[in-house]
């Protein structure tokens, strides 16, 4: 007997089972899944910069002066961390990577020159140096990471890929794509997102995605950053926004039945970030004439409606 192509499974009294088509077919999407590897998309982004952190008291120099904890910096592990004000407003963020001897900041490139600056100020007796590196900044997303040069996975999500210090990389991606990426998880980019002196962590998601360690002690910012979790005092928050049409620049504001619920930050074609009041996340929403709607990430913790 030549079954061929049809052969099945034995089922009950004997008979044979033949799947339907589309149980074939989900059959063969599971058998090559564990064959094709899926291709990791990488690109070097240029609005990045690397400062190096060297002298014995790097790591105690900076922990008293960002939101994260230092120490856990560690060859493959990034810290994802904020430089505050003394009252508790955004100036900076970037990625804490350990090489050796010495920290590398994974920082805005247009803020390089003012991180370097505003943490020389409290060096004071600490043993440390900070200058600029030659190493470039890559993403890498989707696939395996990458094995050539300092790769860390994002401390913020796991599906966010990795970040990757190096002087060289080959690269099959745009840091276009790499932005509709990061948008559509809803992770903030610096001052593209927030704004100095005025942002305050936890409006762009800084708890839930690991921006803060709540018990290392004091660095600069601590006392409203606690007192603004502790009080509930959030009142808007930075998420994912989707439109049908291309959505208007950055800084446009957004609205709900004529008034003003907010402002767009991050786009690129149809997706966006924007600032919205939280009473405005479920509404519809205008922006330069353009519908949108709020996407919220399965990451973000509202509080309660009432």
């Amino acid at each position: 007997m030549n079954l061929g192509a049809r052969q099945g499974r034995p089922g009950t009294a004997g008979k044979f089972f033949f799947p339907g088509r589309k149980a074939q077919r989900a059959f063969e999407s599971w058998r090559w899944g564990h064959y094709v590897q899926v291709m990791t998309q990488t690109t070097m982004l240029p609005s990045r910069a690397v400062l190096a952190v060297e002298g014995p008291d790097r790591v105690a120099f900076l922990q008293g002066l960002v939101s994260n904890d230092v120490a856990q910096a560690a060859p493959g592990r990034a810290v994802w961390a904020a430089l505050l004000t003394p009252q508790g407003k955004w100036l900076a963020d970037f990625f804490i990577v350990a090489d050796g001897a010495r920290l590398l900041l994974d920082v805005e490139a247009d803020q390089a020159e003012m991180i370097a600056t505003r943490l020389g100020r409290f060096r004071l007796r600490s043993k440390v140096s900070i200058a600029a590196s030659d190493l470039a900044v890559f993403a890498a997303w989707g696939g395996a990471p990458p094995d050539e040069g300092l790769v860390a996975p994002d401390p913020r999500l796991q599906a966010a890929g990795w970040r990757v210090l190096a002087t060289a990389l080959p690269t099959n991606a745009t840091p276009e794509e790499y932005d509709r990426h990061r948008i559509a998880l809803g992770l903030p980019d610096g001052s593209r997102d927030m704004e100095a002196d005025k942002s305050i962590l936890l409006e762009a998601g800084f708890n839930e995605l690991h921006g803060i360690a709540w018990d290392k002690g004091c660095y600069m910012g601590q006392e409203l950053t606690a007192r603004t979790r502790y009080r509930g005092l959030v009142k808007r928050r930075l998420v994912p926004v989707r439109a049908a049409a291309t959505l208007p620049p950055s800084g446009t504001p957004v609205l709900a039945g004529g008034e003003e619920v907010g402002v767009l930050r991050s786009v690129i074609g149809g997706a966006g970030l924007a600032v919205l009041r939280l009473a405005a996340l479920d509404g519809a929403l205008t922006a330069g004439g353009v519908a949108l709607r709020a996407v919220l990430p399965d990451w973000i913790e509202l509080p309660e409606p009432g």
